[in-house]
């Protein structure tokens, strides 16, 4: 029985109901006139229910796949307008006691070098990504109760965030590890971690099960849970993915819809983040053995969809991709990227043999963070720093309803501008400083309110004159 507000895996996530809906979708996939009607009810910015947009996905109108991508883009800068968050990942151990066959972290892979970061490697990892210009980082960690316990997890967010280096601090840390308990995430909640992000790797239970042979993560339903214990115990930023590859790309799309319609149901607030990873080499993986790939062009149409059906929730987009399909799918949708990343432990501040390199996956872009901030806004967009919400208490409801309401744009554009010029100011080359800066001019003047306008000159001329973090 399908039921959103259940708190069951497999009611809120109900494999029937996404085997109905897949057909409803091919039923109607031609079908001129409710293919409107979604695409009108989509105009209206409140979002689309996983069949509506799985009729969407499966559309073989070529007419109506590009009015979801121009609608996608509409959305896109309604409510993000040209920012791009950035961030970076920081790998903290690839210890792991799990079977996950698509994850070269697997218990039984014994080539890979096992690497565990102290403390002080944490401090030289934070000080490198500090003098790159990073603010915002994701800590991932394999899942393992000795190596990598929690008591270990906490301590490394106190490290991170104490460590002040020259202009450099981290302002939010964001965490992705394994499914825990109520009382762990009241503690991670404690920590001030940012948002919870926990991929769900495929929503198709008899494939999750196939996939994760062994170990705590072969639970089903523990792991699909997660995020509502998360949230139970004060997380109210969590983030979803699937990684798409490893089970047929419609089924996932509608099982992720599902799972930020059941937070919605549940706890009145959806999603803060959705990630949309696919499948790529790695130590002991070959992509080709899973044969549920989907091409570029179909990665694309995905995130325009999620895009149209979801409006309000942030898209990440990691290094996993080319810079190509990263700059096509900034138009459709994504709001978050990663700049300069390395998926290795202990990866920026030490070089490894290509023969004992303990990354999790290959990166398909290598640019540094100067070289991925000077891209974006040749293309217009801002590079943004900012970490300001989090900081100021705007998670959970009260960012959604600031977002739906068309509040933040008073906020957001703002701490863009002004994290950006911290970026140039501090860390840009000669050549980035100046696109940078002809950017922020230019973007001044689509600040709305003439008060605000003269707040930003002001502080951007204190930041020029070495002052730092200022926020609204």
């Amino acid at each position: 029985m399908y039921n959103p507000k259940s708190k069951k895996a497999e009611e809120f996530i109900s494999h029937e109901e996404i085997l109905d809906t897949l057909a409803y979708a091919d039923a109607h996939k031609c079908d001129e006139a409710l293919i409107d009607e979604i695409l009108a009810k989509a105009r209206e910015f409140k979002g689309l229910s996983h069949r509506e947009a799985s009729v969407l996905l499966a559309c073989e109108i070529p007419e109506k796949n590009q009015e979801v991508e121009r609608l996608a883009k509409e959305i896109k800068e309604k409510f993000y307008g040209d920012r791009i968050v950035m961030f970076a990942p920081l790998y903290l151990s690839n210890y792991c006691v799990n079977g996950c066959l698509y994850c070269p972290y697997h218990a039984k892979n014994k080539h890979i070098p096992r690497k565990k970061l102290s403390q002080d490697d944490i401090r030289r990892e934070v000080i490198a990504l500090q003098d790159m210009g990073h603010k915002r980082l994701a800590l991932e960690a394999g899942e393992d109760p000795v190596h990598n316990p929690l008591e270990y997890i906490l301590e490394s967010i106190r490290t991170i965030y104490d460590i002040k280096h020259k202009n450099g601090a981290i302002r939010r840390v964001n965490v992705n590890i394994a499914a825990t308990t109520v009382e762990n995430y009241r503690k991670l909640k404690e920590a001030g971690i940012g948002t919870y992000i926990l991929f769900q790797e495929t929503y198709h239970k008899e494939s999750y099960e196939r996939l994760h042979p062994t170990g705590p993560k072969s639970n089903y339903a523990y792991h699909t849970e997660a995020h509502d214990r998360a949230m139970e115990g004060g997380i109210d930023d969590v983030g979803l993915g699937v990684l798409f590859g490893l089970e047929l790309y419609r089924y996932e799309f509608a099982g992720l819809l599902m799972h930020a319609e059941h937070l919605e149901a549940t706890f009145g607030v959806g999603p803060h983040t959705i990630s949309v990873p696919r499948v790529c080499p790695a130590d002991d993986i070959d992509p080709t053995e899973f044969d549920n790939g989907i091409s570029d062009e179909m990665f694309q149409k995905i995130v325009a969809c999620i895009r149209v059906a979801v409006p309000y929730t942030g898209m990440i987009i990691s290094t996993r991709e080319s810079p190509k399909v990263r700059e096509k799918v900034l138009q459709l949708g994504v709001s978050q990227i990663s700049g300069g990343s390395r998926t290795s432990v202990g990866g920026y501040t030490e070089e490894e043999p290509e023969d004992e390199s303990s990354a999790q996956f290959d990166l398909s872009d290598r640019r540094t963070l100067d070289e991925v901030v000077s891209w974006l806004m040749e293309m217009g967009f801002i590079p943004s720093f900012c970490t300001a919400c989090y900081r100021e208490g705007r998670t959970g409801d009260r960012f959604m309803s600031l977002c739906k309401s068309g509040q933040i744009h008073n906020c957001c554009l703002p701490n863009a501008l002004m994290t950006l010029k911290e970026y140039l100011m501090d860390y840009a080359s000669e050549e980035t400083r100046k696109i940078g800066e002809e950017l922020i001019q230019k973007q001044l003047a689509n600040i709305p309110k003439d008060k605000v306008r003269e707040v930003v000159e002001e502080r951007l001329m204190k930041i020029q004159e070495g002052e730092r973090d200022f926020r609204f």
